[in-house]
């Protein structure tokens, strides 16, 4: 059954290095426009703002661009945007939102078809599903003729032009891509995305309207929890028993801990979901179960018989399993939510390495432990 258990740890490890996003070599305000945009969209003020990703823009009017400290827009409070960054295949957007969310606003979101044809429309996210994100639908005020996608160089650029109904200033901003090509107009999830606040009176940005700091907290709080201190403890508990009682207190202590750090970390996304209303019910579901495994783990220890009980064999059988399915959903869990919060490169490699370790480990004392209950006596473990 240990051997069975590394076996699907070993897994997912191996997925986890699998999922790794592709790299990208980060663009400079140095590249030159392609020549397809060279007229309609020169002289724009020029940012990198995240990532890859370079936003130039400037107001249709004859004052100061960007680079002074105030543009004055035109009657009509035209902007011309191009927003750039490396591109292999699928899809790159930009969103308007009112709230720093992405339900409820708009986005021109461009890409080049499977038949090399260049795309940009504007889609409403009614949802976070892809049936409620909606295209040729939207808030923002444009013409199709004004917009133009040209990639060069392995760098996509998305050209449009907006028309807003009072002078634009301070503006929550979403970025997004996906390295899936659109298929009748349906977006696929995006593969990363931020949200920050920009100031198209100065060029600059301030922080993110979405919760990184709370997002963080909640991920690295489980992940150390679930994933590192609740398995030593674990493992303390089976293969340290020759350091009775030492091993009772050390297993009770660090269990005690980890779960307290889990829960904290449980608190946080509760508070995280309240923020941003994310749609990840397999995440959450998964979540509720371990948390209540773990409950029931505390409550054992206040229910634990005596040694002499007859009702001990039951609860050391109840005790372990449920320990044992904790633990598995949890890394599951940890997978996932990586995953689903596009948490990056360096969570999965970090998880993964760590997730390597305990197998290593576990196999190690595995084999020593069943080598020397051989070598003193033909009797089982007890599981």
């Amino acid at each position: 059954m240990a051997r069975s258990g590394a076996a699907v740890l070993v897994a997912l490890a191996a997925a986890l290095v699998l999922l790794a996003p592709r790299s990208a070599t980060a663009q400079t305000c140095d590249d030159e426009l392609p020549s397809g945009l060279a007229g309609n969209y020169s002289g724009l003020a020029c940012r990198p703002i995240w990532n890859s990703f370079v936003l130039r823009l400037l107001a249709l009017t004859g004052g100061t661009d960007l680079c002074g400290s105030q543009y004055a827009q035109d009657k009509e409070n035209v902007v011309r945007v191009v927003l750039s960054t490396m591109y292999s295949t699928g899809w790159v957007g930009m969103g308007f939102s009112k709230d720093g969310m992405m339900v409820g606003s708009s986005a021109m979101v461009g890409w080049i078809g499977k038949k090399g044809m260049s795309h940009v429309k504007q889609f409403s996210l009614k949802g976070k599903t892809p049936s409620q994100v909606v295209a040729d639908e939207g808030f923002l005020q444009s013409k199709d003729h004004d917009h133009t996608v040209v990639v060069q160089q392995a760098k996509i650029y998305l050209a449009f032009q907006l028309r807003f109904s009072s002078p634009l200033k301070k503006q929550q901003v979403l970025l997004a891509f996906s390295p899936t090509i659109p298929v009748n107009d349906r977006l696929t999830e995006h593969q990363d995305k931020t949200s920050f606040t920009f100031d198209f009176t100065t060029g600059s940005s301030s922080g993110s309207s979405y919760p990184d700091g709370l997002k963080r907290a909640h991920g690295a709080l489980n992940l150390f929890a679930w994933g590192v201190l609740l398995p030593i403890g674990a493992i303390i508990a089976r293969y340290c028993k020759r350091w009775d009682p030492l091993w009772f207190y050390l297993h009770g202590g660090i269990q005690f801990v980890g779960f307290i750090l889990g829960l904290a970390g449980i608190v946080a996304g509760v508070s995280l979901y309240n923020k941003i209303q994310a749609d990840v019910p397999a995440h959450r579901g998964l979540g509720i179960f371990v948390l209540v495994l773990g409950i029931l783990q505390i409550l054992a220890f206040f229910l634990r018989p005596n040694k002499d009980s007859k009702y001990r064999k039951y609860w050391n059988w109840y005790h372990h399993w449920v320990g044992r399915l904790a633990l598995f959903f949890a890394a599951i869990n940890i997978v996932l939510g990586i995953k689903v919060g596009a948490a990056g490169n360096s969570w999965k490699i970090g998880y993964g390495f760590n997730l390597a370790i305990l197998v290593i480990t576990i196999i190690t004392l595995e084999v020593l432990m069943w080598t020397r209950w051989k070598n003193n006596s033909s009797s089982m473990p007890t599981y």
